[in-house]
């Protein structure tokens, strides 16, 4: 690419002879003047050893005696362009890119060495750098992307590239770029002058390819051998349509179900395949025919495209045991372009065997009423349910009742047949209805509820529907009502209650009252006679018979009590046969309030003595204070011969005892009201009267909460224990036995302690 000094001299003669035939033809005369030179051609890019000639600058005034100065100013000068000073010739010190800077404005002028003027006036002159193809063409993306729908017809455009050259387009073909595709065919093409990319092949199927990459070249120098050239790549996709319908795998499927399957139970799923994808695969399952259209349908899974096949009613194998569904799908969204591809839909067969399964007794009836009159003998029938086993192998039933709704066991039922009976007795009172359940077994179990409704009898008598308490005046006047009374029955006749009212027979005409039946459930009590006497009969006794209508009638006896009470003249109650426990009448308001003040000062009086008494300090300090009471007589006698020393009838005669005092070793905290005991016989044997006073000791709810030893000083006759003193024990040698004591009772626990115990004798 670079060219000597003397082919740079043989193009610049060349231009200059371009330049004179530029001039319509004519003939140019040279004309003398001073400068010698054009406009300078530059080729970019030199790289050849020495530096590039420019030009030379020459004007008719240099004789060559080097009196001249040539003199460079400008674009470039001294360090892009050197110029001899001598010679006028003009030299590139670098390497220039066209592409930089294409063009550079120079001055040149001429001076005489020795007087220092200028032999040529000051001019401009260019310097122009030619291009040279040293740049290949670019895209402006290093990858394109573009998508296109499939089945698309040939020459449809995808999309159009752009590569530019920075060579000089003005000059030459260096920047003149063609297209051509390298990788993509024969499915796209290029339009070599504008880019543009287009299918080249029809009915490109998505579901065949979907993704293509197409590599794009461009070339400049129109493409020519030698040229410079650049590529890019463009991917492109092929968008779905709905150019396919669905298409199920199999032309039948086979399911089952037990029987027992509930409504909306899913039985199994089927999906007819769609190449499309989205929208246009998105399908639609319905049951177009078949015999169990009504018993099962089918839904379409969003998520799956799938259809999923449910039961829609209860099963019965015993009635059907196999269905065949025509099972159709169906694209939503049809493309009109390609309906005549065909219908876009397909259809399938389903088979539905039903299983079956052991299915618990089915009884006659949702529900059983059961009536039975409340005197119903047990053992007596008084309905019957019925249930059957609903499968093929009808099995045998067997009936119970479910206990927990018949916790007091009052029905029973034959299980056999159903038939359900009374086991204990009725009272419709008590519980008029009872709900329990029945239990059919088979291999299963089934339940229904058996309402037993208890129908009255009359076996309840009427009474009185309250305590009355009557009251008649003392001047009541004959005819006069009064008290009313009414009656309830715990009965319920269907017609309902009618009650009658009269007096017993052997009162059927009384002397005092008399009684009005007011038809209506009621009756009234009426005085017979005027004036009634407190003091003579404060109280009267009125049976009153009570009947009811039913079958077969009831009837009971209630009494009044009629009380004779003093009256004011309008008839009000002021005093009954109470009358001293009551205030007078007139008492006055201020006496009440001194009565209750007194009241509570004694009260007041008796809580503080009883308090003071309870701080006094007990006679039995602790418990180990163990303390013998002694009743002394002070007369030993001369035994059962001496009837002058000792009246022993004391004893003898218990009834002769002073019972209401009270013992002086223990202080009550409370006054106990003394138990008098039961008289005994003045012959009674003193051994048995001392044991029924220990006997009434150990019963005494008063007797103190120690043990205390009553001395009666009287042997008997022929005592096998000696003497019962206990000071005379202590001082007997020998071992005695007392363990006796402790069978003696809880009174006597110390006492058995004390004696009874080894421990107790050695302390």
């Amino acid at each position: 690419m670079a060219l000597g000094k003397q082919n740079y001299c043989n193009l610049l003669k060349y231009f200059l002879l371009w330049r004179l035939s530029e001039n319509d033809g004519k003939t140019l005369h040279r004309t003398k003047r001073g400068w010698m030179w054009n406009q300078f051609f530059l080729l970019e890019e030199y790289t050849g050893p020495d530096t590039q000639y420019v030009g030379k600058l020459h004007t008719d005034q240099d004789k060559g005696d080097g009196n001249l100065k040539y003199i460079l100013t400008g674009d470039g000068a001294g360090s892009l362009f050197i110029i001899d000073e001598n010679t006028g010739d003009i030299h590139a010190a670098k390497k220039l890119d066209r592409e930089e800077k294409s063009l550079y404005v120079l001055r040149a002028k001429a001076i005489d060495r020795k007087t220092g003027r200028q032999v040529e006036p000051e001019s401009e002159f260019i310097i122009k750098i030619h291009d040279i193809n040293d740049n290949e063409p670019k895209f402006t993306k290093d990858m394109y992307t573009a998508s296109i729908p499939e089945m698309s017809g040939v020459g449809t455009s995808v999309i159009q590239v752009t590569a530019t050259d920075a060579d000089d387009a003005n000059y030459g073909n260096s920047a003149k770029v063609v297209y051509s595709i390298l990788q993509g065919q024969p499915y796209f093409s290029v339009d070599p002058e504008t880019g543009l990319i287009k299918t080249a092949l029809p009915d490109m199927s998505r579901e065949n390819r979907e993704q293509y990459q197409v590599v794009i070249q461009a070339k400049d120098m129109g493409g020519q051998m030698g040229g410079l050239s650049g590529t890019t790549t463009v991917n492109i996709t092929l968008t779905d349509v709905n150019d396919n319908p669905p298409r199920f795998p199999q032309s039948t499927y086979q399911f089952s179900s037990p029987e027992s399957a509930p409504p909306g139970t899913p039985l199994g799923r089927i999906k007819a395949n769609d190449p499309d994808v989205g929208e246009n695969a998105e399908i639609e399952y319905s049951i177009s025919n078949g015999d169990g259209s009504d018993m099962f349908d089918i839904v379409t899974d969003k998520d799956t495209q799938e259809g999923i096949i449910t039961v829609k009613k209860h099963l019965d194998f015993e009635n059907k045991m196999l269905y065949t569904l025509r099972v159709e799908a169906t694209n939503t969204h049809p493309d009109p372009r390609f309906l005549q591809l065909g219908p876009f839909k397909d259809t399938a067969f389903v088979k539905i065997s039903v299983e079956d399964i052991d299915e618990p007794p089915v009884f006659s009836r949702p529900w059983y009423l059961i009536e039975v009159d409340e005197d119903a003998k047990e053992g007596s029938i008084i309905g019957q349910v019925v249930a059957q086993d609903p499968d093929i192998t009808k099995n045998a039933i067997k009936y119970s009742v479910d206990r927990h709704t018949d916790l007091d066991r009052i029905f029973n039922i034959y299980s056999g047949n159903g038939s359900l009976f009374i086991s204990k007795p009725l009272d419709r009172e008590e519980t008029p209805w009872h709900n329990i359940t029945v239990i059919a077994s088979e291999i299963s179990n089934s339940q229904i509820p058996v309402f037993i409704r208890i129908l009255d009898i009359n076996d309840h008598a009427p009474e009185f529907a309250k305590y009355y308490e009557t009251f008649v005046c003392e001047n009541a006047k004959a005819g006069q009502l009064i008290q009313t009374v009414s009656a309830v029955d715990k009965d319920e006749p269907p017609r309902g209650h009618r009650f009658f009212f009269e007096l017993v027979p052997e009162f059927a005409v009384h002397p005092n009252f008399s009684i009005v039946d007011n038809k209506d459930n009621t009756a009234g009590i009426m005085t017979r006679r005027n004036g009634y006497s407190r003091s003579k009969m404060s109280t009267y006794l009125l049976p009153v018979i009570i009947f009811d209508n039913d079958y077969p009638i009831q009837s009971s006896t209630g009494t009044l009590t009629i009380r004779v009470c003093a009256c004011d003249s309008r008839g009000n109650m002021q005093s009954c046969n109470a009358e001293a426990l009551l205030l007078p009448a007139g008492l006055s308001t201020g006496a009440l309030v001194a009565i209750l003040l007194c009241i509570i000062i004694l009260l007041v009086v008796l809580f503080t003595a009883l308090k003071r008494q309870r701080k006094k300090e007990p006679l039995i300090i602790s418990k180990d204070d163990v303390r013998d009471n002694i009743v002394t007589y002070n007369d030993e006698g001369g035994g059962e011969e001496d009837t002058q020393a000792f009246d022993i009838g004391t004893l003898r005669n218990p009834e002769a005892r002073e019972e209401s005092k009270m013992r002086r070793d223990v202080i009550p905290e409370t006054i106990f009201q003394i138990r008098r005991t039961a008289p005994l016989w003045e012959n009674i044997d003193v051994q048995d009267f001392i044991h029924r006073r220990l006997k009434e000791n150990d019963l005494d709810p008063a007797a103190p909460p120690y043990d205390s030893l009553a001395t009666y000083a009287y042997e008997g006759n022929d005592s096998i224990a000696n003497s019962l003193s206990s000071l005379e024990s202590l001082t007997t040698e020998g071992n005695q036995d007392y363990d006796y004591l402790s069978d003696w009772g809880p009174r006597f626990k110390k006492l058995a302690d004390m004696y009874g115990g080894e421990d107790s004798d050695r302390d």
